[in-house]
């Protein structure tokens, strides 16, 4: 029997969870691991934690039988790696959950965007059946710009082809199998975005992706092309999507993520002083001009939200236990 303690649950996930590791000692710590939860896990021999609870070197040292950390995430950026290496301590974490399901979530904002379907619900609740300017476009013979082709992007390319479309894709590691498994052409940047009709980023962020898109090759795309971000705010230079906007060259952006997400609740929190220390307010105030347009859609990071995504988080998590206890480490972190 193993002593087991999760941070960061919903209710359901207890029963979940206890209903597939019997036999396990667990302890539920709904919000992230505090100080003050150090004397209570100290026989603690696992730690599933999600993004908020730090796995710091001072956590590490309060538990002292700690064999294994199972992430319920993909990202282990809460995690000091190094210190578990040197205590000999295995980390694993969830890699793939939500390829379709934001695939699918990709595909919601680009159809929304390409058929007006939120203005044109938006009018039909005042009473207004007229079609003044809600005239889209046929997805048919369009080019799809993809850029990245890891477990999502290969998702949304299949879908893509349920439209007829073109689908062209920059991803720095070509892979020539998939290619030939899902007909696309591999291009440069530049070219994706001077001939893509629907361009649409599933790219992990980092500081070689850091503003992929910027205010110099976003003069490139052609105008009318539409925008979707499902991955990572910081993938676009926030003042040059304005910009685009502003001038024509988008005709529209379909967002699930933000630069500053985390900072929009009102403006009274713009004279804040903590604020400024988290923010870059030029940042802050171009996403509030994003919310303000009507030619933007703005979902709040809600793409991976689905109920058989979460189940699969909690389905690789007892995977991971599981095979860590018989002696088959699955989806380890190395570095």
């Amino acid at each position: 029997m193993s002593n087991i303690v999760f941070t960061e649950l919903e209710g359901w996930e207890e029963k979940y969870l206890e209903d597939n590791l019997s036999g396990h000692k667990l302890t539920f710590i709904r919000r992230p691991l505090q100080s003050q939860d150090f004397d209570g896990i100290k026989r603690c021999e696992i730690l599933s934690p999600f993004i908020y609870t730090p796995v710091s070197a001072e956590v590490l040292e309060q538990v002292s039988e700690l064999k294994l950390v199972a992430t319920r995430s993909t990202g282990f950026d809460h995690i000091d790696i190094k210190t578990c290496q040197v205590k000999d301590i295995t980390v694993c974490n969830v890699p793939f959950y939500g390829e379709n399901t934001v695939a699918e979530h990709t595909w919601a904002l680009i159809l929304s965007l390409s058929r007006k379907i939120i203005p044109s619900y938006e009018r039909t609740k005042r009473g207004d059946f007229s079609l003044d300017n809600l005239r889209g476009f046929d997805l048919k013979n369009k080019a799809l710009g993809v850029i990245g082709a890891g477990h999502i992007g290969q998702q949304v390319i299949k879908i893509a082809k349920a439209f007829d479309m073109k689908v062209l894709v920059f991803d720095p590691k070509p892979n020539e199998e998939l290619v030939k498994s899902l007909d696309f052409n591999y291009v440069s940047l530049d070219a994706l975005l001077k001939e893509a009709d629907v361009i649409t980023l599933h790219a992990p962020y980092n500081e070689k992706t850091h503003h992929l898109l910027n205010a110099e090759n976003m003069t490139l795309i052609k105008r009318g092309t539409i925008l979707v971000n499902t991955a990572r705010g910081g993938l676009i230079d926030t003042m040059a999507l304005v910009k685009a906007l502003e001038s024509g060259i988008l005709a529209g952006a379909g967002l699930d993520v933000l630069e500053e997400e985390y900072a929009i609740k009102e403006e009274s929190e713009l004279l804040s002083p903590e604020f400024k220390k988290k923010c870059d307010l030029k940042t802050v105030i171009a996403d509030h001009v994003l919310l303000k347009r009507d030619n933007v859609i703005i979902t709040p990071h809600n793409a991976f939200n689905s109920q058989e995504a979460i189940l699969r988080i909690l389905d690789t998590t007892v995977e991971n236990i599981r095979g860590f206890l018989d002696g088959k480490v699955i989806n380890q972190i190395k570095v």
